[in-house]
């Protein structure tokens, strides 16, 4: 059995470890608010876009552009979303599973070589490194960072070899942020751009709470008010459009700012799931080092009861022979 001495420095070294759990956990949940806020501020456009595009999909031509046409594959881009640090359960273990998984199958269909990967994120920008694979660039920065304008800047540079040939699919790989106790692992075709499937993917996000208790969450939805579209609102808009020159020109240039959306949307939902994961890894840290104190505590009261009943029987012994 470990010595007092032992058990007080072990009980000393979870208390630390516990104030540091603690703390990443709110910084986490802090972190997770500044990007659910940043999601919510891209909604707008997102939504107005989607819009115009269903309206125009909607209408009598079959509009068709370069970004939009299936094509024999013969060499694929992956673009795979992770975090840059580490502490966040199994976030980066799912990504660079799927990577491989993802990698493998179009290696084994298509031949060695046919493989490239964009890595947003330095975990898995290791992981495909070390593994070998045709790894394109360094986005770490775009992670700690999200903007744009590097956003479109890896889009052009995909949209350019799509167009000359050089690559035939893009697919991306990131968590799809659902709410902060729920991430979705996904992996969606990019280029070319299933406008019908794109236009009518799963939206829901719940970006108005940072609890990640599913009772808890089901209470929120059960109790949430519907939203009373007042009095006075600006009406939606007129879905009744004049195209000018054509209807093709138009949508090769709306295409392009949907394909920029996606990639800018899947930073933001993977930089969400990051910081969610991060925080349920480190509560959950934080609850089992209470339940680890509980039980050190208890194992140090009950050494320390023994030790002063063996001192009394010594004393009451020593006193019975004098």
């Amino acid at each position: 059995m470990p010595s007092l001495k032992e058990i007080k420095g072990r009980i000393a070294s979870v208390n630390s470890t516990r104030k540091i759990t603690s703390a990443m956990k709110m910084v986490a949940s802090s972190k997770l608010h500044h990007a659910q806020v940043a999601i919510q501020n891209m909604l707008p456009y997102e939504s107005l876009l989607e819009h115009i595009l269903k309206s125009f999909l909607a209408a009598e031509a079959e509009p068709q552009t370069i970004f939009d046409q299936e094509r024999p594959v013969k060499r694929v881009a992956l673009v795979v979303f992770s975090s840059n640090s580490s502490l966040c359960g199994g976030f980066n273990a799912n990504i660079i599973r799927l990577m491989q998984r993802t990698y493998t199958s179009y290696t084994q269909e298509l031949g060695e070589g046919s493989v490239e990967v964009y890595p947003i994120g330095r975990k898995v920008a290791e992981k495909a490194s070390k593994l070998g694979y045709d790894v394109k660039g360094d986005f770490a920065s775009l992670v700690d960072h999200p903007n744009v304008r590097e956003c479109i800047d890896i889009v052009m540079e995909l949209g350019e070899k799509f167009a000359n040939g050089e690559i035939d699919r893009v697919e991306l790989i990131y968590h799809h942020f659902k709410s902060a106790g729920s991430q979705i692992l996904t992996n969606k075709q990019f280029l070319p751009i299933d406008l019908e499937g794109e236009l009518g993917r799963d939206h829901e996000r719940d970006l108005t709470t940072n609890i990640v208790t599913k009772k808890a969450q089901e209470y929120l939805k059960k109790n949430r008010r519907q939203k009373v579209v007042k009095e006075g609102e600006v009406a939606p808009l007129n879905d009744n459009f004049i195209v000018e020159p054509d209807m093709n020109t138009v949508l090769s240039k709306l295409i392009p700012k949907l394909a920029h959306l996606m990639l800018y949307t899947a930073l933001l939902d993977s930089v969400a799931s990051e910081h969610a994961a991060r925080m349920v890894a480190m509560q959950t840290a934080t609850d089992n080092a209470d339940e680890l104190l509980r039980e050190l505590n208890l194992q140090y009261n009950k050494s320390r009861q023994q030790a002063i009943t063996s001192e009394l029987l010594d004393i009451v012994g020593g006193s019975v022979n004098n």
